[in-house]
């Protein structure tokens, strides 16, 4: 056991160190080939922060845990919201200002009621992966339709603030490279130390998907949040976990359809996503702001911690009993 829990706490350390040397490269080479701070923003720190779940999701799916993947995909979407914003929330109240923001919010309930449909004949199969995967082609599209005319948009400083600057092309290309190829290595190493946890402790892989691989996989996101939060730049820590929430349902639950496709467990549908519908819906009506900006306030990171707290033990008691 004591090998498998070094394994997985090494992994998600390389794991948080990968994605964010991966993220400074990529975001350093596209500005010096000119792309505005806020497309950068947008797609590629999403996709970066993002990248622990998708590489984690796809070593699993090529070794044939499709169960662990589709965990990690979910969980993490409940972990963004409940314990992310939660924590973020009560060291500081965050504010919404962004109209771009604004628009997301019906865009990542409609992903994920999308997502439940493809799922409701309890398969996930290649075709239901490969619509997954156009849809966040499109989301993509979109996205930078929204970058192109939202240049005035609150995001667009506080995204400037962040990218990098005085990093060379080849730099930022080095970094890149050595991000990608150190995020590949560490998922295997959780991905490997996880299955064998679930195995030792005779928990079903999807429960250690939900819970300890979803939580270290969004590491990055909690990291970026609370200190987006602290620089006063509230609209990035909220757009971190939206722009993340509609990666993870339609990448990283997407890649598990098209590599190996595999039944959707029933307590999935049952019970997990309507916890994530749930809390996206808490997300939307503290968040929104419908004649003034929107806001989270201490109290509402309370009470989505709460949350978080109150299904963690409905998993460890819903598994023992399943036990």
């Amino acid at each position: 056991m004591l090998q498998f829990g070094l394994a997985v706490t090494a992994g998600f350390a390389l794991l948080i160190w990968g994605a964010d040397r991966f993220v400074a490269g990529a975001s350093a080479t596209a500005r010096n080939f000119g792309v505005s701070p806020l497309i950068i923003g947008l797609t590629i720190v999403g996709f970066g922060t993002s990248a622990p779940e998708m590489l984690v999701s796809a070593v699993a799916s090529w070794q044939g845990d499709t169960a662990l993947a589709m965990g990690n995909a979910v969980g993490s979407n409940i972990t963004n919201i409940a314990l992310i914003l939660g924590v973020t929330a009560l060291i500081t109240p965050l504010s919404v200002r962004s109209a771009l923001l604004r628009r997301e919010f019906p865009v990542l309930f409609a992903v994920m009621i999308g997502t439940l449909l493809l799922l409701l004949d309890r398969q996930l199969g290649r075709v239901d992966g490969i619509i997954m995967l156009f849809g966040m082609a499109a989301l993509l599209y979109w996205m930078l339709r929204l970058a192109l005319k939202g240049r005035g948009d609150a995001l667009v400083g506080e995204y400037e603030a962040e990218i990098p600057t005085g990093m060379s092309t080849g730099v930022g290309v080095a970094w890149l490279v050595f991000g990608l190829a150190l995020l590949l290595a560490s998922s295997k190493m959780v991905v490997w130390g996880a299955t064998n946890i679930a195995h030792a402790l005779g928990m079903s892989n999807l429960v250690v998907g939900l819970t300890v691989v979803a939580i270290g996989t969004s590491l990055p996101e909690l990291a970026a949040s609370v200190i987006s939060a602290l620089k006063q730049e509230h609209d990035i820590a909220i757009g971190n976990v939206i722009g993340s929430n509609m990666f993870n349902l339609l990448v990283v639950l997407g890649l598990p359809g098209v590599i190996h496709p595999g039944a959707v467990p029933d307590e999935m549908l049952e019970r997990d996503f309507p916890v994530m519908i749930g809390l996206t819906l808490m997300l939307f009506a503290m968040a929104y702001g419908i004649r003034r900006p929107g806001r989270i306030s201490r109290a509402n990171g309370a009470v989505l911690l709460v949350a978080f707290v109150a299904y963690e033990l409905l998993l460890y008691f819903t598994s023992r009993s399943a036990g």
